[in-house]
């Protein structure tokens, strides 16, 4: 391999593929990026064998070559490099040679014949959608997946098509978020799927650069994005997600209105004097027009706030985690909060009023 190639290019291409490398002690291949240099420009790939990349930038190829190497070290090695706007690459002795007018690098190389192939879906059902449509789906509910892989289906993102609409959702049984996304023109023809969360904050990641429709691509146990000279790829969970809709409370007995910023502000109070389950307390009567929430803890003391709510139904004295409620204040815009309510056992629902696109349901804590 001998070839030159834009250090910001190389720079942003290794940035974005070496966050897709493991951390794998008995197989070093896949704590690299693998550099392929063959028809005018060179190929980045790195995998964790759940998510895999692929990047080609242009270069100035004067020897074919592959090499493997540790990806966090390439990274730190070209993006220290201060000297010019070209970096040539090379290979001695079996590593890869970093050189600039003023310095020359060697990095050792592991076997690349050890590093796995980056799959191409086969046999997929491909369909081009913004990646605004992508990123604001995932974004709105990737939070709510459960961190433990032991039920893997609620280890996801649940996506699925429908009336002109693509729904992301996400749950680890305790809160849930559900987002729709509307889609202009045909909506795409798939079933559903479960994206791992694990997977998730990478997808954001590389979708972030896409510039206009990204290419997916989804089989049996596959799907991958595609765009410019970017392409993603991960493994999708076999698996059946819940059927959500059966715990969305259907008779609402008690409703509070509240402005949005008032709620996170008295939430983020209770925050401090809550105790060690995060347990903070709601106290509606909507006769009194009174909207109590308080929090105590036996170390820092309590606090007790009376919101300004529209109220109406029946009275009611319920307990949540706090922690589940604010998270989703990152997807939820409206200058107004609908909590919907239907009763001591039952879910709370939160949306934007006058936006159904978002819901959020979290369970009560029990006394």
């Amino acid at each position: 391999m001998k070839l030159n190639v834009s250090q910001e290019q190389l720079i942003e291409a290794v940035k974005i593929a070496e966050k897709a490398s493991g951390k794998n002690l008995t197989l070093p291949a896949l704590n690299c990026v693998l550099l392929s240099a063959s028809k005018n420009q060179i190929s980045i790939k790195a995998t964790n064998l759940d998510l895999g990349i692929n990047i080609n930038i242009p270069a100035k190829i004067n020897e074919d070559g592959v090499v493997a190497v540790p990806g966090h070290i390439l990274l730190n090695t070209i993006s220290s490099l201060y000297e010019g706007k070209t970096i040539n690459l090379s290979i001695s002795g079996g590593n890869l040679v970093v050189k600039t007018p003023n310095g020359t690098t060697t990095i050792k190389a592991v076997p690349h014949e050890d590093f796995p192939t980056i799959p191409h879906p086969e046999g997929a059902k491909n369909f081009h959608l913004p990646k605004e449509v992508l990123l604001t789906g995932l974004k709105s509910v990737w939070y709510s997946a459960s961190l433990s892989s032991i039920k893997p289906e609620l280890s996801s993102v649940y996506v699925y098509p429908h009336d002109k609409k693509i729904y992301f959702v996400a749950t680890d049984s305790f809160r849930l978020a559900e987002k729709a996304v509307p889609v202009k023109g045909l909506v795409p023809d798939f079933d559903h799927i479960l994206i791992p969360f694990r997977n998730i904050v990478e997808i954001i990641r590389v979708l972030e650069f896409a510039e206009g429709d990204v290419l997916v691509s989804i089989a049996q146990n596959q799907i991958s994005f595609s765009y410019g000279s970017t392409y993603l790829v991960s493994r999708l969970i076999d698996g059946s997600f819940p059927d959500y809709k059966q715990i969305i409370s259907k008779e609402v007995t008690t409703e509070a209105v509240v402005l949005r910023q008032d709620f996170i502000n008295v939430l983020k109070k209770t925050t401090i004097f809550s105790d060690s389950f995060n347990q903070i307390r709601f106290k509606i009567e909507p006769e009194k027009k009174m909207f109590v929430i308080s929090s105590h803890n036996n170390d820092v003391g309590e606090t007790i706030d009376n919101l300004n709510a529209a109220l109406t139904g029946d009275s009611l004295e319920i307990s949540f985690n706090h922690k589940y409620i604010i998270d989703c204040f990152q997807s939820l815009n409206a200058d107004s909060v609908s909590l919907s309510f239907g009763g001591l056992s039952r879910p709370m629902v939160i949306r934007g009023v006058a936006d159904n696109s978002f819901l959020y349901l979290v369970m009560p804590m029990n006394k």
